[in-house]
Formats: structure tokens, C-alpha cells, sequence
């Protein structure tokens, strides 16, 4: 968790970004909490060191015969260690609070977010990529997948309920194109490549940030402490919890799994197709580095510049944008979120998110390195999306329509799709 004393230095800016991330929190009400934690345990240490005392006194006392003032003493240490255990009872219910409240305070944000409520206050940084002027009338992801016989949402909704889709032959081997493109790119840049479990604890959700917050987006396995992670951010980072790095050069991970989020509170939105669904595959990169503001942001900067080399590849029309303080989630110092352009909405849609935590995550997971000093520090943990599927479909599939029905394949992907250049409707 953050460090207490620096909440209580910068109090106000704490509850100033609380209060713009939309978590109800007061910091006041924690200092006072642990105001009162920390005078319960000075009064449990004070009458321990108290009982300590009287009971070397009683044994004295009894050595040399002094009975009846060894029993007035042992009545005296029965009143205090009934309130000994009174406020060790108390103390422990304090602590519990404080842990409580001290998960709920967020990351502070940058001096660059912008102020705002939803993602319609994310401030645009930059555009690449042309829309597409079709001169014919364009069709939907979903129109193309079922023409060309690559996606089936009816009977993925059959098998699987909402939300629930099926790729299939080339829609599957467009979803491997695009994730091997995005591993062979972060392979070249030095990142390493896991394979991680998305099956984890608790402790791990907790430890990355996730909980408390996403526990309603969060699909728990009955009957036993895991969960299903929504990214493998958390197990990347999770893969050096508790250990102490050589951080003389950030420590670059990448992995591509399978995630999955509940979605809850979604309804109504982006419900059709391939856009917002249950089950997914991302590519993610994290990278781990030395408690450096500069370092940090150039490194932010770079896992962006990924993911648009990736869509520049992917011949796709996109925006930057910076995220604003009500978009942005409680771990998050500083976010932009890529949005590609989608011709069936009408609109940029988010494709890609990179996020900087300063030492949010690694104080909760207990990652560490030693400075030019060999003082321990924390370290700082970035994250970014290199390719998220389905929803990389969507764009692919629908700014690469042409007007018989065809899909031009772009060159990048043509080697992972067997040298196919497009793909056409079935016959």
C-alpha cells in the first residue's frame, strides 16, 4: 500500500484525486483512524512492558516471602491485563479498518491529466492514418465475418451465453496474425515473452490493483481463492512480487492470454458484436524500472510508440488521447489510450491503454531494487496493451473492406496468414 506519511503530506492531494477518480474515500477519516491505531498499540506496548514488570515483581515478592503483597499485585495485573486485551481487541479492529481505507486511496495524477467525469473528457494528443472514404456502402465487422464465414456469434451465444462469440478458419488465423505481428515486434525491442497463469489468488488481484475496486468485473472460481485475471498485467507484474531486482536496466515483459472481465454496469453498451465481450486475448507489455519520474515517462512514452508502430503496420487510422482524472482508474498515475477508427461506429473506438503507476503496484506486491546507494526503493511498473482480440478485428475487418466483400490483407500479417493478401466471401 502507499506509504502513510506521504498521504499525510500531501493530504490534500490525495482526496483531490479521489475525488476526481470518483472514489468515495476520506483521507481526513483515515488520518484519523490511524491516529487512533497508532495510540492503541502505544497503549498495548505500555501495558505489556507494565505486566512484564509486575510479574518479575510478583516473583520477587514471592522469593522472599511476601505473599499477601504478591496476591494484591496479581489482582492489580488481572484489572490490567483485562485491559490489555481490551484494547488489543480494539487495536486489531482499528488496524482493520485502516487496511481497509488505505486500499481504497488512489494513485496520485499527474499535473498534465485532464480534469473530467468519462472518456468523452480524454483530451486528443495526436492522429495518424486516413479514414477510409468508401464509395460504396460499407458493411459492419459483423456483416463481414458472417460473409466470410469467419465469425459466428449465434452459436458462440448458444454455447456460451451473452457476449460470447466463435472464431472461425481465417478469423482465427487473423487473431494468431495480429498477436504473433505484436510478439515478434516486442521480441525485436528486448522484451521477454511468458506463457502465465490467469488462473490466480487473491492476494495477487489485491497486490496489482485490481481489488478492491474491479471485484464486480472479476469472475471468482467457486470454491477456491483464484480468480480469472482481466490481463495478464497481473500476473507480469505478480512474476517478481516480493523479490529485489537488479533494475540497471527496466525489466521488459510481455505475454499474450486469454482475459476475461464480467463487464457489469456495461449493459446497453457496445452489446452487439465483437466490441465489448466476456472472454478476450491481449497482448500486454509491462515493464518494471528504477523510481526515476523521467525515466518512467520516457518508458511510457515508448510502450505507446509500440503499440502505434503496430497499427501503422496494420495500415490502421488512429488517435492518441490523453485520459482524464474520472477515466482513469484508481491504480493509474498517468494514462493515454489509443482509439482506432471504426467506420461501422462512426467513431475512434479504444484499441490500446499504457499506463504509468509510479510505485502503486510495487509497494503493494512488494517489488524492490537497491539505489546508486544501496538504499531499497520501490520501483515504478508501466503497463500497455500491444493488441487486444477481438476488438482488433473490428477495425481490420471493416477499414479494409473493399466493395465486392473482400478483406485486404496488409503485408505485416500476410506472412502469419499462410501468404494470403485478402480474404473473400465464401461462394
Amino acid at each position: 500500500m502507499l506509504e502513510m506519511g506521504w498521504i499525510r503530506r500531501e493530504a490534500a492531494a490525495f482526496q483531490r484525486a479521489a475525488d476526481w477518480k470518483g472514489i468515495k474515500i476520506s483521507i481526513a477519516e483515515l488520518i484519523e483512524v490511524d491516529d487512533r491505531r497508532k495510540a492503541m498499540q502505544r497503549e498495548a506496548e505500555e501495558l505489556r512492558a507494565e505486566r512484564n514488570r509486575r510479574s518479575r515483581g510478583i516473583e520477587l515478592l514471592m522469593r522472599e516471602g511476601r505473599k499477601e503483597e504478591a496476591q494484591r499485585e496479581r489482582e492489580a495485573s488481572a484489572s490490567q491485563l483485562a485491559r490489555l486485551k481490551q484494547v488489543e481487541d480494539n487495536y486489531r479492529e482499528t488496524e482493520r479498518i485502516y487496511e481497509a481505507l488505505m486500499l481504497q486511496v488512489p494513485n496520485l495524477l499527474s499535473p498534465d491529466t485532464p480534469q473530467g467525469a468519462t472518456d468523452r473528457d480524454n483530451v486528443e494528443i495526436r492522429r495518424s492514418g486516413e479514414q477510409p472514404a468508401f464509395d460504396f456502402e460499407a458493411r459492419s465487422h459483423i456483416e463481414l465475418g458472417e460473409s466470410l464465414d469467419i465469425v459466428d456469434l449465434a452459436r458462440g451465444v448458444k454455447i456460451g451465453g451473452a457476449r460470447q462469440y466463435v472464431l472461425k478458419n481465417n478469423g482465427m488465423l487473423l487473431q494468431r496474425a495480429v498477436q504473433e505481428l505484436a510478439l515478434d515486434l516486442l521480441l525485436g525491442k528486448g522484451f521477454d515473452l511468458l506463457d502465465v497463469p490467469v488462473m490466480v489468488k487473491e492476494e495477487t488481484m489485491i497486490a496489482t490493483g485490481y481489488f478492491p475496486g474491479n471485484r464486480d468485473q472479476s469472475y471468482a472460481i467457486q470454491g477456491d481463492d483464484k480468480w480469472l485475471a482481466g490481463t495478464s498485467e497481473v500476473p507480469l507484474v505478480s512474476f517478481y512480487s516480493g523479490e529485489i531486482l537488479d533494475l540497471a536496466a527496466p525489466k521488459l515483459l510481455g505475454a499474450v492470454s486469454a482475459c476475461y472481465r464480467s463487464e457489469v454496469g456495461s449493459a446497453g453498451r457496445d452489446v452487439h458484436g465483437l466490441y465489448r465481450v466476456h472472454q478476450f486475448a491481449k497482448v500486454e507489455q509491462v515493464v518494471i524500472c528504477r523510481a526515476d519520474l523521467t525515466h518512467a515517462l520516457e518508458w511510457l512514452e515508448r510502450m505507446t510508440a509500440n503499440s502505434e508502430e503496430l497499427l501503422r503496420l496494420l495500415e490502421l487510422p488512429y488517435r492518441v488521447v490523453a485520459v482524464c482524472s474520472g477515466d482513469m482508474s484508481q491504480k493509474n498515475y498517468k494514462q493515454y489510450d489509443i482509439e482506432t477508427w471504426m467506420p461501422s461506429r462512426g467513431s475512434y473506438g479504444e484499441t490500446h491503454s499504457a499506463s504509468l503507476l509510479l510505485d502503486f503496484q510495487a509497494r503493494r506486491s512488494n517489488i524492490r531494487y537497491r539505489d546508486e546507494e544501496g538504499k531499497l526503493k520501490h520501483a515504478y511498473t508501466l503497463n500497455n496493451t500491444m493488441a487486444a482480440s477481438p476488438r482488433i478485428l473490428i477495425p481490420l475487418l471493416e477499414n479494409h473492406q473493399r466493395a465486392d466483400g473482400s478483406i485486404y490483407i496488409p503485408p505485416a500479417l500476410r506472412p502469419y496468414m499462410k501468404g494470403q493478401t485478402e480474404l473473400r466471401p465464401r461462394l
